[in-house]
């Protein structure tokens, strides 16, 4: 189904964790210190993540910054960390989720299966796919996964990119946070969907000249967020 590198250092997590991903079918090596997770995750194949933050050798948002440097393969953030500084921080390197410790193992196997499904569609879907999405100042490329806004290119992570650009190609629809979930995560919404919220205020600082006063995704208090067309 699939391999995945677990980096964590506490080793009784990082076995159960390794349990139930095999139980599920997924081929799984595990890197209990930081240094070391990061030469695999560079050097070998693996199609997603699974990456503590604190690590004894490179913490996780140096292993993030690292590995979203050369490859595009999913990376899940995992902590005990519940600020959204920490979230905000993680995403913006460039991870494609974050899971706040202790979650539930079903949990776990379902974003797993969902990250490695979406990367693969996409890698075999978009690289033939030449749409161009023209708004405003606004253009999308979905066949180079290139963004440029106001006349300069601007660089999204890959996560950002596929929100950014669902909505575009759905304008003027209203989608909450579960709904953006389903769509781009594809995930029914379950456990922390915060990750939505700090991603779309990454990509209104990447892409409006003021993100206080964003001329393309708009918030819908209450509801959610809507691409203005």
């Amino acid at each position: 189904m699939g391999k995945v590198l677990i980096i964590e250092d506490e080793v009784s997590i990082a076995e159960l964790e390794r349990d139930y991903l095999e139980i599920s079918g997924f081929e799984v090596d595990i890197s209990t210190d930081g240094k070391e997770g990061l030469g695999r995750a560079l050097n070998e194949d693996y199609e997603l993540v699974l990456l503590d933050l604190m690590l004894p050798g490179v913490d996780g948002y140096e292993i993030c910054k690292q590995i979203r440097a050369v490859k595009e393969i999913p990376i899940i953030m995992v902590s005990a960390k519940k600020n959204d500084i920490d979230k905000i921080r993680g995403l913006g390197l460039g991870a494609d989720d974050y899971m706040t410790k202790p979650f539930s193992p079903s949990e776990l196997v379902a974003r797993v299966k969902a990250h490695i499904n979406r990367y693969d569609r996409l890698a075999g879907v978009l690289t033939a796919n030449k749409d161009i999405v023209e708004i405003r100042d606004l253009k999308i490329d979905a066949g180079s996964r290139r963004v440029w806004g106001y006349g300069d290119e601007k660089t999204l992570t890959a996560k950002e990119f596929d929100i950014l650009y669902f909505l575009a190609k759905h304008p003027n629809k209203v989608y909450s946070k579960e709904d953006l979930f389903k769509e781009v995560w594809g995930l029914e919404s379950m456990g922390d969907i915060s990750t939505v919220t700090v991603h779309i205020k990454n990509i209104r600082e990447k892409i409006e000249q003021d993100s206080s006063k964003p001329q393309f995704i708009e918030t819908i208090w209450g509801v959610g967020y809507r691409f203005r067309g």
